[in-house]
């Protein structure tokens, strides 16, 4: 057992909030339906990874997609810089902290961030996506100011974290990169990555429905 937790923070999946920019091509419910898929093959991958405690840091309330084993803590806070920063705090630490938009995601290598969390001489982890983002972040310690203004969800949103964590005398270890899906071309992509799974199923479905 790990002494590190696992969070996932995440939109409960609804039509018009969840997973925007899939549409188009994708309806509001059909953006939805992959939100909800790709947050079940997430929270799947976190419950059988060990951990102290595994927390879903939910913005909305929890659905049947939600499997035993996870505490629910509201999201609270303005921008998601605010956000991450309560999650830790409320939380504590240490801590890794995953998003919904990893479905391809494993315990082999949520087992492998934790492993490096937990190495001497490191003070967080940081994993990038392709889309210059991050995909995990990890902690020892609870701290606001390692995302207080950070910018996010852009381009150099990976680059800027690094950068605040370095600035506030952190030990970085790096994780490996990971492809989010933002866009249907990254959904695509994140299927073939993982053609077994009900994300790609889903995907599937919405793509032979238009045939």
């Amino acid at each position: 057992m790990s002494d590190v937790q696992l969070l996932v923070i995440a939109k409960a999946p609804v039509a018009g909030r969840s997973k925007t920019r899939l549409s188009p091509p994708c309806s509001p419910e059909e953006a939805a339906w992959l939100a909800e898929a790709a947050l079940a093959c997430t929270l799947q991958a976190v419950a059988v990874t060990p951990a102290s405690r595994r927390v879903l840091v939910l913005d909305g309330e929890p659905g049947a997609w939600m499997p035993d084993g996870f505490q629910v803590l509201p999201q609270r806070g303005a921008g998601l810089d605010e956000r991450l920063g309560a999650a830790f705090e409320d939380a504590g630490a240490p801590s890794l902290l995953i998003g919904m938009d990893t479905p391809q995601v494993t315990p082999t290598l949520l087992g492998e961030a934790v492993e490096a969390l937990t190495t001497p001489g490191v003070d967080a982890v940081l994993g990038r996506a392709t889309d210059g983002g991050w995909w995990a972040v990890g902690l020892r310690r609870p701290d606001p100011a390692a995302f207080l203004g950070v910018p996010m969800s852009m381009a150099q949103t990976h680059a800027a974290q690094l950068r605040r964590l370095a600035a506030l005398g952190y030990r970085v270890e790096q994780l490996a990169e990971l492809r989010d899906v933002d866009r249907f071309d990254d959904a695509l992509a994140v299927a073939a990555e993982i053609p077994g799974s009900e994300f790609a199923r889903r995907l599937r479905e919405i793509g032979d429905g238009r045939r």
